[in-house]
């Protein structure tokens, strides 16, 4: 259960998707039983029928920005930037120092400037190990010249240029509720919902809770421990409002269920309880890894895509429904041909 081996498997590369459907909520679904390890397939516009009037789901509203950039170094080399803490970053006038990943054929020093399209430059103050602290300098607000020059950080096993229908992409690796920016990489169980489902559910007197969790450059790196409780989260920044925990909490109350719409949301919906469940509004940084045998407090269901193997969301997955359950539940939908990763289809365990 602890071991890393424990929580792999095998995918086709034909099955990892490469592009989302036409329509989100058109995607695949297959329903998890928690108790029994049954499943059902299903499409997501059907996905009202698990649904009671009462439940609240919890959705993550935060925006993915155009966190990568590709200049040069001031000498000439090629160089690409993946800003990883917008929303922690530093503004000072038209200065915005933050934490980024920096690639180029020569690790650069402190001091070396880079080049960006209009007008754009950073200087490289610290780092190493391809992390550094840059400190962006431009004529106009820096979010402004962002939305201008930046690229959607699509995943890596996205196998073609993000630069390639960059606008498509702004869009469609978005979900319809975003608002808050700072995220470098999608809640994706979220990117299945059109506004008319979710019209839907609350005419089915389904509430609706956002919370905030900036998906970080975390969501894709892989665990190196052979033994999964040795590995460390990398934190993640979170803003729980006094409204959605008091909404949250009510509905446990009442003995209404909790449903969360990604992982994101049960990290920071179980980071946010205390012992007995109660979960309090709050902001700052979530570093919880949950993986088998963590006590949920608060989720009583779940809403995700299909995660790759030996990462930390197929442990959180496994954690909440069985590893046993999970991995029956993906040999199932890898032999009925179900899309996998960020742009794949979706589960509900419940």
């Amino acid at each position: 259960m602890y071991s890393l081996a424990d929580y792999d498997y095998d995918l086709p590369d034909s099955l990892i998707a490469q592009k989302p459907v036409p329509g989100r909520d058109r995607s695949r679904l297959l329903r998890l039983d928690r108790s029994t390890g049954k499943t059902s397939h299903h499409h997501f516009y059907h996905i009202g029928q698990f649904f009671k009037p009462g439940d609240v789901l919890v959705v993550n509203n935060t925006r993915v920005i155009p966190a990568r950039l590709f200049g040069r170094k001031s000498t000439g080399g090629k160089v690409e930037v993946l800003i990883l803490d917008f929303a922690g970053g530093q503004a000072d006038g038209d200065r915005f120092t933050s934490s980024c990943l920096v690639k180029t054929s020569k690790a650069p020093r402190p001091g070396t400037l880079l080049i960006f399209p209009l007008g754009l430059r950073a200087e490289v103050l610290d780092g190493r190990n391809g992390t550094y602290t840059l400190q962006f300098q431009c004529r106009e607000h820096f979010e402004d010249i962002l939305e201008k020059v930046g690229f959607t950080p699509l995943p890596p096993y996205i196998k073609r240029a993000d630069t390639t229908d960059p606008q498509s992409d702004r869009t469609t690796y978005q979900t319809v509720y975003a608002a808050e920016k700072g995220a470098i990489a999608a809640p994706t169980a979220g990117l299945h919902f059109s506004e008319q489902l979710l019209a839907e559910l609350s005419d089915h007197g389904v509430e609706i809770a956002r919370i905030t969790l900036h998906v970080g450059y975390g969501t894709f790196m892989p665990v190196r421990v052979a033994d999964i409780r040795q590995h460390r989260m990398h934190f993640e920044r979170f803003v729980l409002t006094p409204a959605a925990a008091k909404r949250i909490n009510q509905a446990r109350a009442r003995g209404r269920r909790v449903i969360a719409v990604g992982t994101t949301c049960v990290r920071t919906l179980e980071f946010a309880a205390g012992p007995a469940g109660i979960v309090h509004g709050d902001a700052g940084r979530c570093d919880l890894f949950i993986y088998p045998g963590y006590q949920f407090k608060v989720v009583d269901g779940l809403i995700t895509n299909f995660h790759l193997p030996r990462s930390t969301l197929m442990m959180l997955v496994s954690a909440f429904a069985g590893r046993e359950n999970i991995l029956n539940a993906y040999r199932d939908a890898i032999e009925q041909r179900y899309r996998f990763y960020s742009y794949g289809d979706a589960m509900i365990i419940i």
